[in-house]
């Protein structure tokens, strides 16, 4: 087990009110560590907690806090708030994030939200939290929810795409950092969830498609990973194996290398070809 997810640490986790969030909560729950949801005040967080005291959790060991993560200054009062009724955190979980859609010249006018959620939302919680996980000399672990789509930038919704190509930079460097530091205990890792049943990828549907993961199956493949030491938590789905999402990888590294137009998958000259490349 990794040290950080020792029984009786402490976790904190953006975006815990639901999906991806809450089953990693009720998983570290279960697990013996003490949880911190934060998440927007808008109804699901008490009944959150509630469902992991429900599951077992102690009144005293499952704490909700309302946050935007959008804000610094909210970030920090939780990081002084969870040091004051716990101590060191062990885990951070910088998971919170929206998809309302956008266009290229932000015509919802969405990117800022957009991006100070998604992106600035998690550097900032690590920016918040790390130094005193670092200060406190106990195991540490950052995970950094980030995207397929921050990696291969399908077009379609190009500032959701933006935000997570920085949460990739961004964990990437913070590991580096992180590992470089003398003595230190903490490691960040990139979690990149593949299709996932949840309120952010519903899209008004009501029953879960055949080709989602459940947001508890992700979380298992996530802590698994991290047991085995991966930084990169490449997690695929019941419609993309992970070969497919090397080759797709690797053919969106090759507009670069190879000075093909960018989104050369999706461009009419290059289209067939990527196709028959996917097969071999």
């Amino acid at each position: 087990m990794h040290p950080a997810l020792a029984k009786g640490g402490v976790a904190v986790i953006t975006g815990a009110a639901s999906g991806i969030g809450l089953a990693a909560a009720r998983h570290l729950a279960r697990s013996g560590l003490r949880v911190c949801l934060a998440d927007l005040d808008d109804g699901r967080l008490e009944a959150a907690r509630a469902l992991l005291l429900d599951d077992g959790a102690l009144a005293d060991e499952v704490m909700a806090v309302p946050i935007d993560v959008a804000e610094a200054e909210e970030l920090r009062a939780l990081a002084d708030q969870v040091a004051a009724d716990w101590g060191a955190v062990n885990v951070l979980m910088n998971n919170a994030g929206m998809q309302p859609g956008s266009s290229i010249f932000d015509i919802e006018g969405n990117w800022d939200r957009i991006l100070s959620v998604n992106m600035m939302g998690v550097i900032r919680g690590a920016q918040t939290f790390a130094p005193r996980m670092l200060e406190s000399g106990e195991p540490g672990l950052i995970i950094n929810t980030g995207s397929k789509q921050g990696i291969t930038t399908p077009p379609g919704d190009p500032a959701y795409n933006v935000s997570k190509a920085g949460v990739k930079v961004f964990t990437e460097a913070l590991q580096h950092a992180l590992r470089n530091m003398p003595d230190g205990k903490v490691e960040a890792r990139l979690f990149i969830p593949g299709f996932v049943w949840t309120p952010l990828t519903a899209g008004g549907r009501a029953e879960k498609p055949a080709g989602a993961w459940t947001p508890e199956e992700v979380v298992e493949f996530l802590f698994a990973s991290v047991e085995r030491g991966d930084f990169y938590i490449l997690c695929p789905d019941n419609e993309v194996d992970r070969r497919t999402d090397e080759k797709r990888i690797l053919w969106a590294a090759g507009d670069i290398a190879e000075n093909r137009p960018p989104l050369s998958r999706w461009h009419p000259e290059y289209g067939e070809l990527f196709k028959e490349w996917l097969k071999v």
